[in-house]
This record gives structure tokens, C-alpha cells and sequence, in this order.
């Protein structure tokens, strides 16, 4: 399955400036999503991050593959709309590789490891031109909200 920024919105609760994937390549239900973020300069953090040196934050990495494991997980799980809502429960792991520069395209890649009650367990990672810019575990609990 491929989804458009159109099924994204749809999907994710997220938007501009927050919403940090732009397409899904590829997604096996329960199993694993390739996406893509599109990494330009218009963005409203290289301003400050760093003027003389524009780089991603790692933290909008990590969150770029949150966003994507969440499109799994709601995908997977069935569980997407205006009351539920997944959220960071731990981040292990983390590593980070090399920068992310305007003008590169993340590849977004995450595995389902298990699924406990309402708590996920994702392996994450992400490359640009096929080199590995960050790797992470991630833990996200889906709330039913009101």
C-alpha cells in the first residue's frame, strides 16, 4: 500500500509545521512502512538551526519516524480519526549517524516488533542516499480521547 499527502492528513493528526511525512512507499499492514520526508530549506527551524549551517534537529528526526510509525500502527490496528491518538511512551536507543541537510530526502523505515495491550514497539531508521542518518527504538501507546 502507498499513501499520498492527502491519505497522510487523513490519517495523522499532525500539521504544518509539525507534520514530517510527506509520502508512504510502501506499507505491509502489521508488519513494517517506508516513507519519505522531503527535507527543505523553507522549513521554519533552519533559521535558527544554525543560520551558518542549516541542519535538521535530531529531535524532528525522531519525530519524523514516530509519525510514521504511527501511520503503522493506525493502519495496522484500525485506530485513526478524532479519538484516537498515539503518543511517545520511551525512545532507546537512539543513534545518530550524520547531519540532515536541506536539499536531502529521508527515507523513513519502521518494523512492528510487538504489539502488548495498548503499547507498540517499533524499530526505526532513517537514510539519506542509503547511508543511515539515525536508528532508534521506539515505545507509543494509543489513547482514546474525547
Amino acid at each position: 500500500m502507498t499513501m499520498d499527502i492527502h491519505e497522510i492528513l487523513k490519517t495523522l493528526p499532525h500539521r504544518f509545521p509539525i507534520l514530517l511525512v510527506d509520502r508512504v512507499l510502501e506499507l505491509e499492514v502489521g508488519s513494517h512502512i517506508k516513507a519519505l520526508k522531503n527535507v527543505s530549506i523553507n522549513e521554519p527551524y533552519f533559521s535558527g538551526h544554525f543560520p551558518f549551517r542549516p541542519v535538521m534537529p535530531g529531535v524532528l528526526m525522531i519525530e519524523a519516524l514516530a509519525q510514521t510509525a504511527a501511520i503503522l500502527g493506525y493502519k495496522s490496528f484500525g485506530e485513526s480519526g478524532d479519538n484516537s491518538v498515539f503518543y511517545f511512551a520511551g525512545i532507546d536507543d537512539a543513534r545518530f549517524k550524520r547531519p540532515v541537510e536541506p536539499g536531502d530526502q529521508m527515507i523513513l523505515e519502521v518494523w512492528l516488533e510487538r504489539k502488548k495491550a495498548s503499547i507498540l514497539k517499533f524499530k526505526a531508521r532513517a537514510s539519506v542516499d542509503g547511508d543511515t542518518v539515525v536508528e532508534a527504538n521506539l515505545l507509543c501507546t494509543t489513547r482514546t480521547i474525547l
